[in-house]
């Protein structure tokens, strides 16, 4: 599902990726850990089509994502990826629902699909009666999962995240792990996480460690 060669990425002076090779399945959960500093945010973000590395190449499902126009990147990041970050990064003026819509509605799904795809993700993830709250009237772990939610309306091919409970007390934590795998056996979606949390990364089919910029062998 993702292949990856020979990526590097400098930020002025500074070398963070030192030439990273690797091969993710379709239907894996994938854990990425080290030390802060060492790499494992912006290859994330590189993979995610979020940042461009200065050489080397990203393949997801085929696609070599790097090689991609701005419109036709910002398409398939739209059509295919979802992404989940510690900060939820739900807009505070709209409701659960709402939020969970938007991506739906820039890929030009109509309001009532659109609605429906995100109270049926809203039941699934047992906040059907949370639809009309917005951010403020949810606590940390429904905010989180709104936030899932919005990240797997458009039914992407994969789902990256960044410190996804880093922001959540450890029942909530637990929960949110369970759900990638529940939701990976269910859709065979493809999961990559970056993470200090232990267990989660124990968790994972394949764990990954940064060192330095590197995949430790």
């Amino acid at each position: 599902m993702i292949e990856v060669s020979g990526i590097a990425k400098s930020y002025g002076e500074l070398q963070v990726l030192k030439g990273v090779d690797l091969s993710i399945a379709q239907g894996s959960v994938v854990s990425i850990v080290g030390s802060s500093g060492a790499g494992k945010s912006t290859l994330l973000h590189i993979m995610g089509t979020l940042d461009y590395p200065d050489r080397g190449k990203v393949l997801i499902d085929g696609v070599e994502t790097n090689a991609l126009k701005k419109n036709d990147l910002a398409k398939f990041r739209n059509h295919h990826l979802g992404f989940v970050f510690q900060f939820h990064h739900l807009l505070p003026e709209f409701t659960a629902l709402e939020n969970i819509c938007i991506p739906a509605f820039i890929k030009n799904i109509g309001k009532k699909e659109a609605e429906q795809s995100a109270y049926e993700l809203l039941d699934y993830l047992g906040l059907k009666d949370r639809a009309t709250h917005k951010p403020n009237e949810l606590s940390g772990g429904e905010q989180q999962r709104v936030a899932v939610a919005r990240a797997l309306i458009n039914k992407p091919k994969v789902v990256f995240a960044d410190e996804p409970s880093g922001n959540l007390d450890s029942e909530n934590s637990t929960e949110l792990h369970q759900l990638f795998f529940d939701l990976r056996d269910q859709y065979n979606q493809t999961f990559v996480v970056v993470t200090h949390n232990n267990e989660l990364a124990d968790m994972a089919d394949k764990k990954l460690v940064m060192v330095d910029g590197k995949l430790a062998e």
